[in-house]
């Protein structure tokens, strides 16, 4: 490939996104360059002060514990705050306990600190996660998804490396550069970031006199009662346990062979680099596929990365053992992490990412236990058998996902785009489907539409539509087996341009159309383009 076409290539998977958002990504890289603590914390306890592999999975599970704890927390106040108040508190609070643990010498002290570190840095992933979904356009999300991961991976190999070669003057330096760092990135996010949560709206009168619905409430109700996304959290959480054990049972097993800290950090920034290197161009070629496959080849690359580790014995080899499974992390996180802002309503986005959150920060909770323990007492070979073999499960699981995304569009859950609640944004589709004779809310924004779908012998002209109320918006209904005389399939469509009112009303300047499997019959219109 050319240079120019290269160029080329670089400047389309940057370019259309907005200026908010480059603010949120620089914010993101400027944390995790100095993101030192949770991936040498491992290697601290127990090269530095000399605790076992079962101490070092305890304190490393209780980081977790903070996680788990936050990500619901967080999720909540994501939607009742908003995006920015809840980044603010994360970030300073993560520079203030981090900059702690690096002076605490207690070991009940040590774990409750690292407790305390776990929750704080880990509530601004919901935030970040719901801004990003809030700020972009809903075709743009996965490469905007994949940039952002991308910083992550590009300030994570940068301090992996470095903060191997900072060690062997002292970890207290580790930690206050971590704390300094985060301090950085909140106020970033202070100076350029404004609010960008979604204005709730109620209901109100329209044109013709009809009132729209209000728009529903969200709560972790809803989030759990939705199976597909709930299946996606469970495959999120198996696939974590995996990657996670790279930052716990890894260092421990480097460690355990005369590795050093350098090592480790030599092999694991192979993980940086590599995401680095490939995951824009990665990104541009799964962009707009089928989730599903895509995700089924991440889950088994991932286990298969691990499992080759059994037979690493030199930085070379675990640094191959990181390649393999690095590709399947490039896959997996700016796909998994589209479905999961496909999949969630307007108004619950931080609830959704607080659940998808939870997924990772259960799996830093329990991986830890797990893989420390199975190290003591079965060795570490044992671990990295037992984690291909989670890949192999992962896999078959989202397989059986996308057979039920593929099956049912628009079933089950509550998600924009594919569900009963109706989505109020930019460009984006607001679906309902509530069963048979159902009818669904949709959803209203620049250039947006709703849709209303109803069952099998619905309404005899066709289901409700829901209202597009802005410029450009539409509303369309449709019944199957909808016409007294079974000429199924009527569908009743009205679009205005500059304020479309859906649901078969009559828009303005145009003709209706009356569209039915037993022909089509041209009626006109009252005042224009609503169709009947």
């Amino acid at each position: 490939m050319s240079v120019v076409r290269l160029r080329q290539a670089a400047k389309e998977s940057v370019s259309g996104l907005p200026r908010e958002f480059w603010w949120l990504w620089t914010s993101t890289l400027v944390n995790r360059l100095g993101g030192f603590v949770a991936t040498f914390l491992a290697m601290y306890l127990t090269v530095d002060r000399g605790y076992s592999a079962m101490f070092a999975g305890l304190v490393g599970a209780l980081h977790g514990l903070g996680g788990a704890v936050s990500a619901v927390v967080s999720g909540v106040l994501t939607d009742r705050l908003g995006r920015r108040p809840t980044l603010l508190v994360s970030q300073l609070s993560t520079a203030v306990t981090v900059a702690v643990l690096g002076f605490v010498q207690d070991p009940v002290a040590i774990a409750v600190v690292a407790c305390l570190v776990g929750m704080t840095s880990n509530a601004s992933r919901p935030a970040v996660q719901a801004m990003i979904a809030d700020i972009v356009a809903p075709e743009d999300r996965v490469r905007a998804f994949s940039l952002n991961y991308w910083a992550i991976n590009l300030g994570f190999a940068v301090s992996a490396a470095a903060a191997g070669l900072i060690a062997r003057h002292g970890y207290l330096t580790l930690f206050l550069a971590d704390a300094g760092m985060t301090l950085l990135c909140a106020v970033i996010v202070f100076v350029k970031l404004p609010e960008s949560r979604p204005e709730r709206h109620a209901a109100t009168e329209g044109a013709d006199g009809a009132a729209d619905a209000p728009e529903p409430e969200v709560g972790l109700g809803t989030v759990l009662r939705d199976r597909r996304f709930m299946a996606v959290v469970a495959l999120s959480y198996l696939i974590a346990t995996i990657i996670q054990q790279a930052f716990v049972a890894l260092p421990v097993a480097m460690g355990a062979e005369g590795l050093s800290s350098t090592d480790f950090g030599v092999a694991i920034a192979t993980n940086g680099v590599l995401i680095v290197a490939v995951q824009i161009p990665v990104t541009r070629f799964i962009e707009h596929r089928d989730p599903a496959p895509l995700l089924v080849a991440s889950a088994l690359l991932t286990g298969a990365g691990f499992g080759l580790t059994a037979f690493a014995g030199s930085v070379g080899m675990y640094a191959l053992a990181v390649t393999v499974w690095t590709l399947g992390e490039i896959i997996n996180s700016p796909t998994q992490m589209g479905l999961v802002a496909r999949l969630s309503p307007t108004h619950g986005r931080g609830r959704y990412q607080g659940m998808y959150t939870l997924s990772w920060s259960l799996a830093s909770l329990t991986a830890p236990l797990v893989g420390g323990a199975v190290i003591d007492h079965f060795g570490a070979d044992t671990l990295w058998a037992g984690s291909a073999v989670v890949g192999l499960v992962t896999a078959t699981g989202y397989a059986a996902l996308g057979r039920t995304l593929r099956g049912r569009p628009g079933g089950g859950g509550p998600g924009v785009e594919e569900s009963g609640v109706g989505a109020s944004e930019v460009e984006e589709l607001g679906v309902g489907e509530l069963g048979v004779g159902g009818s669904g809310v949709g959803g209203s924004g620049v250039e947006g539409s709703g849709v209303g779908e109803s069952g099998a012998e619905g309404s005899g002209v066709g289901g409700l539509g829901g209202r597009g109320s802005a410029a450009e918006g539409s509303g369309v209904g449709v019944g199957a087996a909808a016409s007294p005389a079974e000429a199924g399939g009527a569908v009743r469509a009205g679009a205005g341009g500059g304020g479309g009112q859906g649901g078969g009303l009559a828009g303005r300047r145009g003709h209706g159309v009356d569209l039915g499997t037993n022909g089509l019959m041209s009626l006109p219109g009252s005042e224009g383009d609503g169709s009947r």
